[in-house]
């Protein structure tokens, strides 16, 4: 999976930059496991707290305590905001619950996906279940590796 979003944004002539939480840096990880990485991938920001979020991605504090951490409206500013702190032209970016825990209204295995280019920003949320922290990171960081995949082919 890994080997393919590299290889699309070599392609594309790409480089990336990726804004992680719940995977507290598995997709830079998983990018620079990949001989070559090095020619598409431009940085990675674990912000891990809301602090960091604000800090170092400019996610504004109010949406962060309107919407929470865990919402398509965090995802997309952490995207936007990975993006323009670097010199990537794509960004992705995850924010969840990996578990064990969870609530109601936001259960173990949400994750919200922010995808950022110059043409815009998409988001999305999966729910992937309560499959335990290191099942649902593992799936959180194929799907995010298949998003940037996918938009660097389009």
């Amino acid at each position: 999976m890994s080997v393919n979003a590299v290889n699309a944004l070599k392609d594309r002539g790409w480089m990336l930059a990726t804004a992680e939480s719940c995977t507290g840096g598995l997709i830079a990880g998983a990018v620079t496991d990949v001989a070559g990485s090095s020619t598409v991938f431009d940085r990675g920001f674990v912000t891990y707290s809301n602090r960091a979020k604000t800090q170092m991605l400019g996610v504004p504090p109010e949406v962060i305590s309107t919407h929470g951490a865990v919402s398509e409206q965090v995802a997309e500013a952490m995207a936007r905001g990975a993006l323009a702190r670097s010199d990537a032209q794509i960004a992705v970016s995850v924010t969840g619950i990996a578990g064990p825990g969870g609530s109601e209204h936001k259960p173990e295995g949400r994750v919200c996906f922010g995808l950022a280019t110059s043409a815009g920003c998409h988001t999305e949320t999966v729910d992937f279940g309560a499959l335990g922290r290191a099942e649902v990171r593992a799936r959180t960081v194929a799907h995010a590796l298949a998003l940037v995949e996918q938009a660097a082919l389009s």
